[in-house]
């Protein structure tokens, strides 16, 4: 089946940042985002997913244990479970890029203060 944006579930989350569900199995979850500049999400971490961020477009800022590392167009980042992290755009322009998740990461998320 020929997914996209144009026809995958979409969602939106931190007020101003899309997202859509390329792929939502039980055991692996693949998701386009888009962030405009100047978002974030919030510090969490995922009890049982690992997660690979790839970027399309754009410059991503991520935290994580401390440490701050920058990922730019077509690169990645990889997440292990129980590490804390999240994501920025401190970017001039639109973040785009790909979450892929193993097993699916939705209901296994603890947000932190």
């Amino acid at each position: 089946m020929k997914i996209s944006t144009t026809n995958a579930e979409h969602y939106t989350w931190g007020g101003s940042c899309d997202g859509w569900h390329l792929l939502k199995s039980p055991t692996l979850g693949v998701i386009q985002e888009k962030m405009p500049p100047g978002s974030s999400e919030q510090m969490h971490y995922h009890e049982h997913a690992q997660q690979l961020f790839f970027i399309l477009e754009g410059v991503a800022t991520f935290e994580s244990d401390a440490f701050v590392y920058t990922v730019t167009k077509g690169e990645a980042f990889h997440i292990m479970p129980g590490k804390k992290h999240r994501i920025l755009n401190d970017g001039l322009s639109d973040l785009e890029f790909l979450v892929i998740s193993e097993p699916h990461s939705h209901g296994d998320r603890v947000d932190l203060k």
